[in-house]
């Protein structure tokens, strides 16, 4: 039976996956369990060496390079250690990815449209990776400096697991994990390697099985069965299409996800299921969870946040969702779904704040 063509994204990353990337990954694996149980002290430099490598191999030299110039611009700007010029930064080259020239540019690289894609989102990540590492060099104690160096960055931004797609994982997890040295056990590794790989397999066919049998986007991408839909119907569409949505990226976090635990290091929580959350606040904080630990720590909390006054958490919970959209693409739907999630959000704790009053709660 043929398989719904229309989620793009689904498509797009088990192609590559069953091409190249999966076996890089394998690659990365051999490496980092090799170094763990040899060389243990080097491990940080021998996965950014192998990192760097399948970058080469699978984006060229000319995209090797784009990420390699973004790494070392944005570390030169954060030498000021000033935050508000390494967000101008951030966003300036993130920005530069959108430019007609550059884009037709960076099209006549490579000879086939994925393979553009696939240099577009990476950058688009490593520019998250590149601002997380920036803004703690801006914020480190000056002892912390080593900690901080530049092939730290390199090794932080280069680290495969994470590279094309994420998930997010901030630079002080990241260091603080990497630089803490366990006891290797291959009998552990190989069962947390087993058991991760049955229950990926399992959300892959069942991501599968959907893709095959239900046609949701097929249905969403046609006006004609929407207009004679049901509200019933469309509402079903709605939640089979939010949960495809979670079980794909069951297996799109999942996989990074086993090989940060393979590594040693404690991965970003799974999405958690979609039909458990009754409000947008709980989805932003449980579905992508380094994203959201991103988001928090370097605009929402620096901007003020819950303990600044009304106004204050209006701007700075508007200004996190301003973000995600423009790195998100920055179309116009995109800022309507940016707007709508950040009313929703402040219709959710102003509602909350309400009923803290005592009156209130009398009244109740």
């Amino acid at each position: 039976m043929p398989q719904d063509p229309m989620d793009f994204e689904w498509s797009y990353w088990i192609e590559w996956g069953r091409e190249r990337i999966l076996w890089l990954l394998a690659g990365h694996l051999l490496v980092s369990q090799v170094s763990r149980l040899l060389v243990e002290k080097y491990k940080p430099w021998c996965l950014m060496v192998y990192g760097m490598s399948a970058c080469w191999l699978l984006l060229g030299i000319k995209g090797f390079a784009v990420i390699l110039l973004h790494a070392a611009i944005s570390f030169a700007v954060a030498q000021f250690q000033l935050s508000l010029l390494t967000w101008l930064c951030s966003l300036i080259l993130l920005s530069t990815l959108r430019i007609p020239a550059v884009e037709e540019t960076e099209r006549k690289w490579y000879d086939t449209e994925n393979e553009y894609y696939l240099l577009l989102f990476t950058v688009s990540v490593r520019c998250l990776f590149c601002t997380s590492f920036s803004l703690e060099y801006c914020w480190q104690a000056p002892t912390q400096k080593s900690s901080h160096s530049f092939p730290w960055m390199l090794a932080y931004v280069f680290y495969y697991p994470t590279f094309h797609n994420g998930p997010l994982m901030n630079f002080d997890e990241f260091s603080k994990q990497m630089r803490r040295q366990e006891d290797f056990s291959v009998k552990t590794n190989l069962s947390i390697l087993i058991v991760g790989i049955i229950r990926i397999l399992f959300w892959w066919c069942l991501a599968e099985l959907m893709i095959h049998l239900m046609y949701i986007h097929a249905l969403y991408s046609s006006a004609l069965p929407l207009e004679s839909a049901s509200y019933w119907a469309l509402g079903g569409l709605a939640l089979a299409q939010v949960l495809f949505f979670y079980v794909k990226y069951l297996v799109l976090y999942g996989v990074p996800a086993l090989l940060l635990r393979m590594d040693g290091l404690k991965p970003p929580t799974l999405p958690c299921c979609v039909s458990l959350m009754h409000s947008f606040t709980k989805m932003w904080r449980s579905f992508d969870v380094g994203l959201h630990h991103f988001l928090v720590r370097y605009i929402y909390v620096p901007m003020g946040g819950s303990q600044s006054s009304l106004l204050g958490t209006l701007l700075s919970t508007a200004l996190t969702f301003a973000f995600v959209s423009y790195w998100h693409g920055g179309q116009s739907y995109l800022w309507y779904w940016g707007a709508l999630n950040w009313l929703g959000v402040i219709v959710e704790n102003g509602t909350r704040r309400i009923l803290s009053i005592s009156f209130i709660q009398d009244l109740i």
